[in-house]
């Protein structure tokens, strides 16, 4: 049995730790994905059973990829394997490069993922009716994923509508790439695919990216984030979560945290305010955010505590390199009492 899969595409990620990629001579190499890194908070910080539906080019660096999955405690048998033709002609593996940034100095990331072999799933390659019978209890994908390619939104049409099905509970992430779309609609096709698979969710996360005619149109400031989040439920009857991360830059080492979420049953909840918190690397921190906010919904915790979770996992995973969380539910439960960082001897 397993608790939580994700769809969605696992790259190589290429960390020049604190040099810039122009000028690096190594690179740590770390696994991570919008969906993925999901499931890999899930499993290694909560402890509950994950799968990746995803697909890789069978060579060395799909299996580096498989490796990493397998090293955070990730289920990879749903893998699909495409046969490599020996220079990614036909299918290749996706590569992220990314500077964490440093004051003034934004993060940046340089993608290298076009005609990726998961970008090239179709409907039909999947059984899911075979996925969703041995008693999963939760699906995870976004809009990384269905931005892709547009046989990748028919696949997370797809997995979500067949998890209904199966009474699995979707949770869908926006998560809106400008540099997947472009020269695919641009942000007027994403809102528009976000709003098609979003209504097979039962929890969005990152929904405030839905606020507004296109995606990232509308700057809200933390005060008004609940307010908006009752006002997207019309727009998704259906949803019995809305949930969003709230994050303020006044440098890249240092961000001002919390989240909002909303329910019909509750109305708009707010997470911990965490200003001032000190960021070593902040790529992944909404993905461990939904880790942590799906662990307190699978675990029956109130939407409060859920968020509150989500917060503190999210704070801990801005502390460590890598797209990955390394945090312990110990620490998580930790920071929810307001205990202090010390030395452990």
């Amino acid at each position: 049995m397993t608790d939580v899969i994700a769809l969605g595409e696992v790259m190589l990620r290429f960390d020049p730790g604190e040099g810039r990629i122009r000028t690096a001579r190594t690179f740590q190499v770390w696994e991570g994905g919008g969906e993925y890194n999901v499931v890999r908070g899930l499993r290694r910080c909560f402890g509950h059973r994950t799968a990746v539906v995803t697909a890789l080019a069978d060579n060395a660096v799909g299996r580096l990829v498989e490796d990493l999955i397998l090293q955070g405690g990730v289920d990879a048998s749903l893998i699909r394997w495409v046969p490599d033709d020996g220079i990614g002609r036909s299918a290749r593996n996706g590569l992220n490069f990314v500077e964490r940034g440093y004051g003034v100095r934004g993060a940046l990331g340089v993608s290298d993922r076009a005609h990726t072999a998961v970008s090239q799933l179709r409907r039909g390659d999947v059984d899911w009716d075979a996925v969703f019978s041995g008693g999963v209890r939760w699906l995870h994908t976004g809009g990384v994923f269905a931005g892709l390619s547009d046989t990748t939104v028919d696949i997370a049409d797809e997995a979500m509508a067949a998890a209904r099905r199966h009474g699995v509970t979707v949770s869908y992430d926006p998560n809106y790439r400008p540099s997947l779309w472009a020269g695919r609609g641009g942000a007027d096709r994403a809102r528009e695919v976000d709003l098609r698979l979003a209504q097979h969710a039962d929890v969005v996360v990152g929904a405030l990216g839905l606020a507004g005619a296109r995606p990232g149109a509308v700057r809200l400031a933390e005060a008004e984030a609940p307010d908006a989040l009752a006002a997207l439920a019309a727009l998704l009857p259906g949803a019995k979560v809305l949930a969003t991360t709230l994050r303020g830059v006044p440098s890249a080492g240092i961000n001002d945290w919390s989240a909002a979420a909303w329910s019909p049953g509750t109305g708009p909840v707010t997470g911990p305010r965490m200003p001032g918190l000190h960021v070593l690397d902040r790529i992944g921190s909404g993905d461990a955010f939904a880790a942590g906010l799906i662990h307190g919904l699978l675990t029956d915790a109130s939407l409060e505590r859920a968020v509150a979770y989500g917060t503190a996992h999210g704070a801990l995973a801005m502390t460590t390199p890598g797209d990955v969380s390394m945090a312990t539910l110990t620490e998580v439960e930790a920071l929810l009492e307001g205990a202090t960082a010390h030395v452990r001897r």
